[in-house]
C-alpha cells in the first residue's frame, strides 16, 4: 500500500432498526455495536463466557474465535458471539430478541403474589415536609443615590427582612449573574436556597446556600430528581417541590449492562484504558435519557430542575462520580469514601441547569451501599422496635437485621442468576421471559406463563425459582438438584449440558427451539441462594439470634417485587417463617431517594442510619462458608430449619406414591 493511503472503512448494519456505523477492518462486533449505540447484553463483560450477545452475520464476513457458548447448529446458522468476532467485511447483522436490552416492563406494576404490600409512603412516619431546596420570591428597592450598597447586599437583606434568612453562604456563580437579573424585572427575583450537605447532628443549625438567583417569580417552577442507579435498571422520579408529589416516572437498563452484568465485571472493566470513564459515560447517558423523556413527558424545563438525590450500591456510585473503583474488591475492600460531598450536576454531564447540586447517599462499605440506607430509612426500619430483615436479592444481595437501637448489615456475592444470568436459557426480566410455573403430578406436564403472555424466549429470574420449587415439589428433581431419570416423562433428557427438562418445544417459542433447564442452571441458583439464606444466618447467629426471633422481613428491590414467598422459602432462599411476615416494598432506594428530596428529617436519618449499621464482611468469615456449604440443597441440609417445606414434599412424596393423605 502506498504511503498515505488510507483503510477503506466498512459499513455495518444492525437489524431490528436499521442502524448504520462505519469501522475500521477487524473491529471488534460487540464494541461496534455499542458504538452504534445497540443495546447487546453481555453478561461477562465481554470475556466470551456468558454467551449472551449472539448476533445473526446475515450479509458479510466476520472472523470468529470459537467457543462452546456457540453450538455447531447454531454455528451453522450464521450465530456468533459478537464479542469474539471482528469485522472483515461490510455486515448485515441481525440482533435476536434473547440478545437485546427491551424497556417496555421495567415500570411494570408487581402482581398479586403471596406477602403483604403495604402503603410504601407509610413505612417511614413522622418526617416533615421541608425539602433541602426552597425557592424565596422578592421584591427588592432599587439602588438609589441614598441607598447604594452592593447587589449581593441588598438580595441578602431583603431575604432576611422578608424570610428571616441569615447566615446565608452564596455561589459564585449567583453572584456573576446578579446585577443583568437584578435589573431584568426592576428589582423583581426568585431565589433557590439549598441547605448543605446533611450534618452528622441533627442538633446542627443549618447554613443555607444560595445557588440560583432568577429574574421575576419563578417559584412556581420547582422541581427535583430523585435517581435509583442500579447494577442493572436505573429508575427516576421529576418530582414537585410545591406539591410533594411524583410528576413523571421513568426507567431504562444501566448502560453500563453491555460492559458486564455484575460489579466485579464492572470494576475490572475499569482497569482497562479508559475503562472507567467510559462507563460513567454509559451511565450518565442513560440518567440523561430518562430525564429527557421526563421533562417532555410533564413540559417542565431543564433549567427547573434544581437538585438531584442518587443513591446506588458503593461500586455503582463511585463509577458514577469517576472515582477508581478497584479498592473496593481487593482485600481489605475499602471504598474510596463512605460520604461524597455534593458537587454541581452538569460537572457529571447531567444535563440540568449548571445551578443543580447532586446529593449522593451516605454509603456504609464497600458492598453494601447508599441504595441500602436510603432503603432501610424509606422502610421505616430506624422507627421500629420489630426485629426487622431487610433483604435486597439481586446479583449482590445486601442484608440488613435490626430495629431502631441497631442494626447489622452484610452482602453476599451471589452471583447473576437470580436476573438470569449463567442459565442457558436465562434472561433479563422483559416480555417473553417464562416468570410463572406449574406442573401437573401425575403427568408431569408444565404449564407456563410469561412477561406480556407471549411464546416464551427464555426464563428470568423470579420464573427460575418457581420452575425450581415446582419441580421438587412434584418429585422431578432431588433436594440435591438433580433429576430423577427414572419419570416416564419425554420432557426429562440427556441435553449437551447434561440432564435437563424441556419447559417448551420449539414450536412454541420465539427462538424456534426447546427451552429447557439444566442440572448446571439448578445447580447456579442452588449457589445463589446459599449464598443469600448463609448471610441471614451469619448476622443472625453473630447477634445470638435464630430466624424464628425475625418479626418482619421487608423484600426491597425490583427482583423481590416479583418474588413469591412461598415458592423462595420451598428452594431455601428465605426463612421458613409464617407468611404474613413477609412486606414488599419494591424500589426501596428510590423511595428513600424520592423522600429525601421531600425533607431535610429524612436526609439526616439517612447519616444516622448508615452510621448505626455494623457492617459484617462475610468473604473472610467462617461461620458463612459453614452456612453456605449447609444450604447448598433443596431447601437445606438441616431439614428443622424448614418444617413447612419438610412436610409439603413429605406429603407431595405420598401423594404421588397414590398414598391418602
Amino acid at each position: 500500500m502506498s504511503k498515505g493511503s488510507t483503510v477503506k472503512k466498512r459499513r455495518v448494519r444492525f437489524q431490528p432498526g436499521d442502524i448504520d456505523v462505519l469501522v475500521e477492518p477487524g473491529a471488534n462486533l460487540r464494541e461496534v455495536a455499542l458504538q452504534a449505540g445497540v443495546r447487546l447484553i453481555a453478561a461477562c463483560g465481554g470475556a466470551g463466557t456468558c454467551g449472551t450477545c449472539k448476533v445473526k452475520i446475515e450479509e458479510g464476513e466476520v472472523e470468529t474465535t470459537r467457543t462452546a457458548r456457540v453450538s455447531d447448529k447454531e454455528f451453522e446458522q450464521g450465530l456468533r458471539q459478537a464479542c469474539q468476532s471482528r469485522v472483515v467485511s461490510d455486515l448485515l447483522v441481525y440482533v435476536p430478541v434473547e440478545s437485546r436490552l427491551e424497556t417496555v416492563v421495567l415500570l411494570r406494576e408487581r402482581k398479586g403474589l403471596a406477602g403483604s404490600r403495604k402503603g410504601t409512603e407509610t413505612l417511614a412516619k413522622g418526617w416533615r415536609f421541608n425539602s433541602p431546596l426552597s425557592k424565596y420570591y422578592l421584591e427588592l428597592p432599587p439602588a438609589t443615590i441614598d441607598d447604594n450598597v452592593s447587589d449581593l447586599s441588598r438580595l441578602l437583606r431583603g431575604l432576611k427582612q422578608e424570610y428571616k434568612l441569615s447566615n446565608i453562604t452564596v455561589d459564585f456563580d449567583v453572584v456573576k449573574k446578579l446585577p443583568s437579573v437584578l435589573r431584568e424585572r426592576d428589582w423583581k427575583v426568585t431565589v433557590s436556597s439549598l441547605v448543605t450537605a446533611a450534618q452528622a447532628q441533627v442538633e446542627t443549625k443549618r447554613r443555607p446556600r444560595l445557588t440560583n438567583v432568577e429574574a421575576g417569580d419563578t417559584s412556581e417552577n420547582h422541581y427535583a430528581l430523585a435517581v435509583d442507579i442500579g447494577t442493572t435498571t436505573v429508575k427516576a422520579q421529576l418530582l414537585d417541590l410545591n406539591k410533594g408529589r411524583v410528576v413523571a416516572e421513568g426507567a431504562d437498563y444501566n448502560g453500563q449492562v453491555s460492559y458486564g452484568a455484575d460489579v466485579i465485571t464492572r470494576i475490572n472493566y475499569c482497569q482497562k484504558a479508559n475503562g472507567l470513564p467510559e462507563l460513567q459515560r454509559a451511565v450518565v447517558a442513560t440518567i440523561n435519557g430518562i430525564l429527557a423523556r421526563l421533562l417532555k413527558q410533564s413540559r417542565v424545563k431543564r433549567n427547573d430542575v434544581g437538585h438531584l438525590m442518587v443513591a446506588g450500591n458503593t461500586t455503582m456510585l463511585q463509577i458514577f462520580f469517576g472515582i477508581e473503583p478497584k479498592y473496593i474488591r481487593l482485600e481489605p475492600y475499602t471504598p474510596v469514601a463512605t460520604f461524597i460531598p455534593p458537587v454541581k450536576a452538569h460537572s457529571l454531564g447531567i444535563e440540568v441547569g449548571e445551578q443543580a447540586y447532586l446529593f449522593a447517599f451516605p454509603m456504609v462499605a464497600s458492598y453494601v451501599g447508599g441504595d441500602i440506607v436510603s432503603g432501610v430509612v424509606a422502610a421505616g426500619i430506624h422507627q421500629t422496635e420489630k426485629l426487622t430483615l431487610y433483604i435486597d436479592i439481586g446479583t449482590n444481595g445486601e442484608i440488613v437485621i435490626g430495629n431502631s437501637d441497631w442494626m447489622v448489615t452484610a452482602a453476599c456475592s451471589a452471583g447473576p442468576a437470580f436476573e438470569g444470568g449463567e442459565i442457558k436459557h436465562g434472561m433479563l426480566a422483559t416480555d417473553e421471559a417464562i416468570e410463572e410455573f406449574n406442573i401437573d403430578l401425575q403427568s408431569l406436564e408444565p404449564t407456563i406463563g410469561t412477561i406480556g403472555n407471549k411464546k416464551p424466549q427464555g426464563i428470568c429470574g423470579s420464573g427460575l425459582i418457581n420452575i425450581v420449587a415446582g419441580l421438587l415439589e412434584a418429585g422431578v428433581i432431588s433436594q440435591k438438584g438433580k433429576f430423577n431419570t427414572d419419570l416416564p416423562s419425554k420432557r426429562i433428557r440427556q441435553g449437551s449440558d447434561g440432564y435437563e427438562f424441556v419447559l417448551a418445544w420449539a414450536p412454541e417459542t420465539q427462538i424456534d427451539k426447546d427451552i429447557v433447564i439444566t442440572e448446571i442452571d439448578i445447580d447456579n441458583l442452588m449457589r445463589a441462594k446459599a449464598a443469600m439464606y448463609a448471610g441471614y444466618q451469619t448476622l443472625l447467629k453473630g447477634v445470638g439470634l435464630t430466624a424464628e426471633d425475625i418479626e418482619q422481613v421487608i423484600i426491597a428491590g425490583a427482583f423481590g417485587s416479583y418474588l413469591n414467598v412461598p415458592k423462595a422459602i420451598t428452594i431455601g432462599l428465605l426463612p421458613d417463617i409464617p407468611r404474613d411476615r413477609f412486606v414488599f416494598i419494591g424500589n426501596g432506594s428510590l423511595m428513600g431517594a424520592r423522600l429525601s428530596a421531600f425533607s431535610t428529617d429524612i436526609i439526616d436519618e439517612m447519616r444516622r442510619v448508615a452510621d448505626l449499621m455494623t457492617n459484617f464482611e462475610l468473604s473472610t468469615n467462617v461461620d458463612f462458608m459453614n452456612n453456605y456449604m449447609a444450604a447448598l440443597f433443596l431447601p437445606h441440609t438441616n431439614a428443622n430449619e424448614f418444617p413447612s417445606v419438610t412436610g409439603q414434599l413429605a406429603k407431595s412424596r405420598k401423594s404421588e406414591r397414590g398414598v391418602t393423605v
